[in-house]
């Protein structure tokens, strides 16, 4: 008789991470925050709003990497942040946000604003090519 066993499937997912980047992987992430993301497209343009409340645009970095837009950031400690003993703590200091881009986004147009604690990135894209018909030709004997 044998016995069962249940299938963890992020047992190989975390098989995966350790191979890649050690034992350590999850302290490597302590402090990193994914923030909150909406990504969708509007009047032809890939648009990111991420949420960031208390970061100022200096904090910010935005890249295009590899076929993806790459938004960072980290703020350090204020002056009337030093003096306080946080009993708890839940805005974060740093984050990290990284979304692929469709090979049709124009890079070179990318713009970003910054506005009461939204970032919002847009990302022009090219036309789809319009539908083309395609003739079926006779079989020739």
């Amino acid at each position: 008789m044998s016995n069962l066993v249940r299938w963890d499937p992020f047992a190989e997912l975390t098989a995966l991470q350790k191979q890649f980047f050690g034992d350590d992987w999850a302290s490597q992430l302590k402090g990193v925050t994914i923030p909150t993301t909406d990504v969708f497209t509007k009047d032809n343009n890939l648009i990111v709003e991420a949420h960031l409340p208390n970061f100022e645009q200096k904090d910010i970095n935005i890249e295009v990497e590899n076929g993806a837009l790459v938004i960072s950031a980290e703020r350090h400690e204020k002056e009337e942040d030093k003096g306080k003993q946080y009993v708890v703590r839940e805005s974060s200091s740093s984050f990290y946000r990284r979304i692929a881009l469709p090979k049709r986004a124009d890079a070179e147009k990318i713009e970003a604003h910054l506005d009461d604690g939204v970032l919002k990135v847009s990302v022009p894209l090219t036309p789809l090519p319009e539908p083309k018909k395609i003739a079926i030709s006779a079989k020739k004997k």
